[in-house]
């Protein structure tokens, strides 16, 4: 349904998108590989890529099969890299729909192989202790990567986001790792969107940007992006409440003095969090900043307006801007205790993306 409509929306800005990869690509000096992962961190992976196009990506990284087939049901004929380790198992469907799987055991190397020619990539692990194979165990696949299908290998850093010489130690042990391959291959990536803005040392033949391309602050000091998502809600409910009075579940609230309470039509399933109902938590409605109040339900979310002019049918905002200021994402993941990729891939399915 459209926004004017809805009880609760998103809004996606794809230019903003487009500019902050071309932002990314231009720091880094290199090709884009978007990673357009659970459905392009909940803004909709099929728009997003349309969107990117423009800037000639290498391709698109997602973290499963299904999702690698969702974009090719979109249209998407770029290479797509599946970052997840692929189990042979589902080797028919990454040939079926064209996706370069990720591998990295011997024995999974040499069942894609016998396939075919079709390329994979290999994750070496450089201290992310997560998947892929230790940067100091890459000899047992030297054998088995020695053939043209092997594309390009990568690895993750753990915190590219801080400057505490962990990403440089990662970086010379994934290069150390390449250096023992019996062939470099094609493509090397690493960065992700802190790597990639702090210049080309990092970028390799590509770089790998997430939650910088949607909107959120990579780390402090580096290149702001542009603001992507807003997040508004309409008021259904306008009340006055009495000293004493109590709201929503547990009664975890009581109004210290007579006050005015506005409903939202949006709750925690679609992503506000239950736990939000506590000081730090506003919204920007009637030209300021309301607290939320009480425990957040399932489909509502109550805040204190106050004296300020508020009425049924007026839209709150709870990410984005508005004539009262704006709520960065990166403030309201704050107010959460959440990272920004969580508050954005926690925004609920049954909320509308509307694209400008």
């Amino acid at each position: 349904m459209s926004g004017q409509w809805s009880r609760a929306w998103v809004e996606v800005d794809l230019t903003a998108i487009v500019e902050n990869a071309r932002t990314a690509a231009r720091v880094a000096g290199t090709r884009l590989l978007p990673v357009v992962k659970a459905n392009a961190y909940g803004l909709g992976a099929a728009a997003v890529c349309t969107a990117l196009e423009s800037l000639d990506p290498w391709g698109y990284g997602v973290a499963t099969v299904d999702e690698g087939a969702a974009l090719r049901a979109a249209g998407v004929t770029r290479p797509v890299l599946v970052l997840m380790p692929v189990f042979p198992t589902l080797f028919g469907e990454c040939e079926r729909f064209g996706l370069t799987p990720t591998l990295a055991d011997p024995h999974a190397i040499t069942q894609w192989t016998a396939r075919g020619s079709r390329p994979f990539h290999v994750e070496i692990d450089t201290g992310m202790s997560r998947t892929g194979v230790r940067w100091d165990e890459i000899d047992q696949l030297c054998a088995a990567l020695d053939t043209p299908s092997f594309e390009g290998c990568y690895t993750q850093f753990h915190s590219a986001d801080r400057t505490d010489g962990s990403l440089e130690r990662q970086a010379e042990r994934f290069l150390e790792a390449v250096g023992r391959l019996p062939r470099r291959p094609a493509v090397l990536h690493a960065a992700n969107s802190a790597a990639a803005l702090r210049g080309p040392r990092y970028a390799y033949d590509l770089i790998r940007p997430g939650v910088f391309l949607y909107g959120g602050a990579a780390a402090p000091g580096l290149p702001a992006p542009a603001p992507v998502v807003s997040l508004r809600a309409r008021v259904v409910a306008v009340r006055r409440l009495a000293a004493g009075d109590s709201v929503s579940y547990g009664a975890r609230w009581t109004a210290a003095a007579p006050t005015r309470l506005a409903t939202l039509a949006i709750g925690y399933a679609d992503g506000v969090r239950r736990s939000l109902g506590r000081e730090q938590g506003r919204v920007l409605l009637g030209g300021g900043l309301c607290p939320v109040v009480g425990v957040v339900t399932m489909d509502f979310t109550t805040v204190d307006v106050g004296d300020r002019a508020v009425q049924v049918g007026d839209v709150a905002t709870l990410i984005g801007e508005s004539d009262g200021g704006r709520i960065t994402l990166e403030e309201y993941a704050r107010a959460w205790d959440l990272l920004q990729h969580d508050a954005l891939t926690s925004l609920g399915p049954r909320l509308p993306r509307i694209y400008d």
